[in-house]
């Protein structure tokens, strides 16, 4: 089993320069910034998504959520946008991804994968080649009304857990991740990072306590973890 020597946490949702100067403070590694969705938390103007790129430091991951599909949309979002990572929170077909890449040098592109069964192995395996990460969620893509994020609900982390030992790419794992359970979805799946919306928000707005709860019990989990690696 992979151990945990230190998590990234990306706080999804960010909707306000002052959000995301709260999220980076607190120790966030990469931001959220979510555009159009067909359903979902967390959807800002691009003009506001703008607004806070230019604000996020260097050493900070911009991702931009987008529910293109196609290479050109998707280039088209970016060079407007200007993130430094892109989240595709719906299913590609596979040559998209190259087209991409020869546009967007240097730019990350992240999978995300709604994890609903064991296929979700097989089908992040598949692609794990062609991206530079996959991000693990609770969606369902299938629904008449695409749920591709922001569910806050968790899924089956046996499974994320499968997947994270099956490639070689960063995963992180979203989907109800709070403060009372992410020491044992670290724990279980073993991720690179972790990604949160929900569980640190209250009325739709970010709070801080429970932001400051949520990397108090991630940094407790690394420390233990890297005091029993040293015995």
């Amino acid at each position: 089993m992979k151990s945990v020597k230190y998590l990234r946490v990306k706080v999804c949702c960010i909707s306000s320069v002052d959000e995301a100067w709260a999220a980076i403070k607190l120790g966030a590694s990469a931001l959220g910034l979510v555009s159009r969705m067909p359903s979902g938390p967390g959807v800002i103007p691009d003009e506001v998504i703008l607004e806070i790129v230019k604000e996020i430091p260097p050493g900070v991951a911009s991702f931009l959520l987008t529910c293109e599909i196609k290479a050109e949309k998707i280039i088209s979002q970016q060079k407007m946008l200007k993130t430094n990572a892109l989240q595709l929170v719906d299913e590609v077909e596979i040559d998209q991804y190259e087209i991409i890449k020869k546009a967007l040098p240097g730019i990350a592109i992240v999978q995300v994968v709604h994890v609903t069964d064991v296929s979700s192995i097989s089908y992040a395996m598949n692609i794990s080649k062609h991206v530079n990460a996959i991000l693990l969620d609770s969606g369902n893509p299938n629904l008449k009304i695409k749920e591709l994020g922001g569910t806050g609900r968790i899924h089956n982390w046996e499974i994320s857990g499968k997947i994270c030992e099956s490639i070689d790419i960063p995963v992180f794992l979203a989907g109800g991740l709070n403060a009372a359970n992410v020491r044992q979805a670290i724990q279980t799946v073993r991720p690179f990072g972790v990604d949160l919306c929900s569980g640190v928000r209250t009325d739709g707005k970010l709070d801080i306590r429970k932001l400051e709860k949520f990397f108090s019990e991630v940094n407790n989990k690394i420390k233990i973890e890297n005091f029993k690696s040293k015995k």
